[in-house]
């Protein structure tokens, strides 16, 4: 969605909000796609003093596959984008600026763009995940292990006395 800011670049005190739903379910994160449910947009654009900032929020539900134990989960995703906009750019190199073309911006690819680079890069269905045991596959969060301890071969001998 193009957002036109053009009523609002020579009006202070003046703004303009948006909510939207994206569709990003066909974000693919290692061969998973997290996102099955639209991703909400919502914010506004603001001229603050003769500069326009941006405030949009970005909402959805992951559904999400544990990285240590693979059991699936669900996991919210929220992240604020907070950028400035400008018709032309004096700092090549300044990432919270975003530039408009002729008045207007890309919601959708500004969002599309916060989502990608705000995923976590390890799905955990929580902090402490034990994860699997490497030996018999025991989820270690519900169970005990079930290998047999290898005893070490030095310390057999004192074994036998127990």
């Amino acid at each position: 969605m193009l957002l036109n800011v053009k009523g609002i670049i020579n009006t202070p005190g003046d703004g303009i909000a948006f909510n939207e739903e994206l569709d990003l379910s066909d974000v693919d994160f290692g061969g998973v796609c997290p996102a099955v449910r639209p991703v909400s947009v919502v914010g506004t654009v603001q001229n603050i003093a003769g500069m326009l900032q941006l405030h949009a929020e970005l909402n959805t539900e992951l559904s999400c596959v544990c990285d240590r134990c693979g059991a699936p989960f669900e996991k919210p995703f929220h992240f604020v984008v907070e950028r400035m906009l400008a018709e032309e750019l004096e700092d090549e190199d300044n990432d919270d600026i975003l530039l408009l073309v002729d008045g207007a911006f890309d919601l959708d690819e500004l969002a599309r763009e916060t989502f990608i680079l705000n995923m976590d890069t390890k799905m955990l269905c929580r902090e402490d995940c034990k994860g699997l045991c490497s030996g018999c596959g025991a989820n270690l969060n519900f169970e005990e292990c079930r290998c047999k301890k290898e005893i070490d071969p030095r310390w057999a001998a004192l074994q036998k006395l127990l």
